[in-house]
């Protein structure tokens, strides 16, 4: 037991927050408590100044972490307005730092292709439960175009990740398809296209084909090792740089 009149620990010694970040925290319960509705425009900087008895600079500063952290939007000489939270927004918040996190290390590369792997193997089973005749077709014409792009790096790769986002789509998760599409975003920034184009390019199509004709007969666990294949093979296309 402490005795009395000894030095207090660090831990003890009581922070005064700042105005600004009391001011956030009242500013989120309001978003919380839905007192403002996604689309609805905030109270004044005037009416926050009167309802929280603080200054100018203290509101300012709580809506600018507000815009930072994505859950309202500033437009110049405008009120700000709340934004509509939605799985996309949320992951976009994190992009930024993923994107460093990677270019640390090539083991996060390598983590990274591990948890894709993972998450596609899943993603594809589901599709395979829920894939309209419909959504067969759109496969296919990504494919289609995909082979279409060959020698063109640009349009390949943009018909490649077109396949993998529509899969990933047809959970009817918009959360599950928020984060594959965050994790092809990432990884293509370390895609090779010397690799691709050293023949990869047709074993691709011939995976996506296969991969289609699975999804097709609703084969789940057939179309998750035609893609667990097609992953394991074209993990060489990504390479850590120190450019990237």
């Amino acid at each position: 037991m402490r005795k009395r009149g000894t030095k207090t620990d660090e831990g003890d010694k009581i922070v005064r927050r700042k105005l600004s970040d009391q001011v956030l925290e009242r500013l989120l319960e309001m978003i919380t408590r839905r007192e403002v509705l996604p689309g609805e425009l905030m109270p004044s900087e005037r009416d926050l100044m009167e309802r929280f008895g603080v200054g100018r600079p203290a509101v300012r500063e709580a809506l600018q972490s507000l815009d930072t952290m994505g859950l309202i939007s500033i437009s110049h000489g405008e009120r700000a307005r709340v934004s509509a939270l939605t799985a996309d927004t949320v992951i976009r918040q994190i992009d930024g730092v993923a994107r460093l996190m990677l270019s640390a290390s090539p083991d996060n590369l390598e983590h990274l292709k591990q948890a894709r792997r993972f998450f596609e193997m899943g993603m594809v089973r589901l599709a395979a439960a829920n894939a309209t005749a419909n959504d067969i077709a759109e496969l296919r014409r990504l494919v289609d175009r995909q082979r279409e792009a060959l020698g063109d790096a640009e349009a390949f790769i943009a018909a490649d990740i077109a396949f993998h986002r529509k899969i990933a789509s047809l959970s009817g998760n918009p959360i599950f398809a928020a984060v594959g599409d965050a994790m092809l975003s990432w990884l293509f920034n370390y895609h090779s296209e010397l690799l691709l184009w050293s023949g990869g390019e047709t074993k691709t199509l011939a995976e996506h084909a296969v991969i289609v004709d699975r999804l097709a007969t609703g084969d789940q666990e057939g179309a998750a090792a035609a893609m667990g294949i097609h992953l394991d093979r074209s993990d060489l296309l990504y390479q850590h740089r120190e450019d990237a």
